[in-house]
């Protein structure tokens, strides 16, 4: 990656030279061609990802429907927030859709970062807080859509 990302996503403004210091080792940038699946649905959620350059699409594919492209996450996006939080697995997957670089933070050591730079995990926390906000926000019509689908296959059975 030619141009340094830490000067180049929003994720990383506003935070101080000692700060940067402290995430570079933790964000390691990696390259991924079109249709590379980054991570499925129920793998176990070891990383998260942020998007320099390219796209990552994230479907969530429910039990009994089919899949839904919940984003079409861009640059300076979050993708595998899941792996931040101490989750298990991944609740979504997620594939490039074209070239896309990357930079990679294992979850635990983001979170043992945090835990031992309580100023620093402020920040990191309150912008996954903001990215996971607006993707559940912008995930409402989709699901709305799922919904009524549903309703209306389930009103041709007799009796519904």
């Amino acid at each position: 990656m030619s141009i340094d990302p830490f000067n180049k996503l929003t994720f990383f403004e506003g935070l101080s030279q000692a700060d940067r210091a402290l995430l570079r080792p933790i964000f390691i940038p990696c390259d991924f061609y079109p249709n590379t699946q980054l991570f499925e649905q129920g793998d176990p959620a070891d990383n998260l990802y942020l998007v320099v350059v390219g796209e990552v699409v994230v479907v969530f594919k429910p039990d009994d429907s089919p899949p839904i492209t919940v984003a079409r996450v861009q640059p300076g996006g979050v993708v595998g927030w899941s792996a931040a939080l101490g989750s298990r697995v991944y609740t979504s997957g997620a594939v490039c859709s074209v070239y896309t670089q990357l930079l990679r933070a294992r979850g635990s050591d983001l979170r043992k970062l945090c835990a031992q730079h309580s100023d620093v995990s402020c920040i990191v926390l309150d912008r996954l807080a903001t990215v996971i906000a607006q993707r559940l926000s912008s995930t409402h019509d989709q699901v709305v859509a799922l919904l009524e689908m549903g309703l209306r296959n389930g009103s041709r059975i007799p009796g519904g």
